[in-house]
């Protein structure tokens, strides 16, 4: 079983505040460990005060729930009531954020952890999350919800 060391989640934060800066943008990064527990919180200079416990909650979201927060959309919508509860839970340390800027860190087939930006505009978020594990080598496909091990499908196939 793989985890993910205290070096290995400032490497993703150093290389996450590197590519912020380079498109303007103070944001802060969080990475959690797969039970969704912080190993590291960082806000820079010029980052907006709630930044840092929005990007942790995206982090925790996405480690605990085993997808990145992208996916989570159209579940959250479909099951608004289900959603609202889940932050209810007597074992949820932090709100669920189905949203951009929340990836599951996966490495050679097992999630690890996960990632969480805040502070840039929605898809900004998303694009330095993902171009960061992505440079690091980390995994960003993930298997549909109820298929073990396949991602899930670009366009809808037809049974010949």
């Amino acid at each position: 079983m793989s985890s993910l060391t205290l070096d290995a989640a400032e490497e993703i934060i150093d290389a996450a505040h590197k590519r912020a800066q380079s498109i303007g943008k103070a944001v802060s990064v969080a990475v959690v460990d797969a039970g969704g527990f912080p190993i590291a919180i960082r806000r820079p200079d010029g980052a907006r005060p709630l930044t840092p416990d929005i990007a942790r909650a995206k982090a925790y979201t996405a480690a605990i729930m085993q997808r990145p927060g992208k996916m989570l959309k159209k579940w959250q919508e479909s099951q608004p009531v289900f959603f609202s509860q889940l932050s209810q839970l007597p074992g949820a340390a932090m709100p669920i954020m189905a949203t951009e800027g929340s990836l599951t860190i996966k490495k050679d087939g097992e999630i690890i952890g996960g990632l969480g930006i805040a502070g840039g505009t929605a898809d900004e978020d998303q694009q330095i999350a993902e171009e960061v594990l992505a440079s690091l080598g980390y995994e960003l496909e993930f298997a549909a919800w109820g298929v073990a091990g396949k991602p899930a499908p670009s366009s809808p196939g037809k049974d010949a």
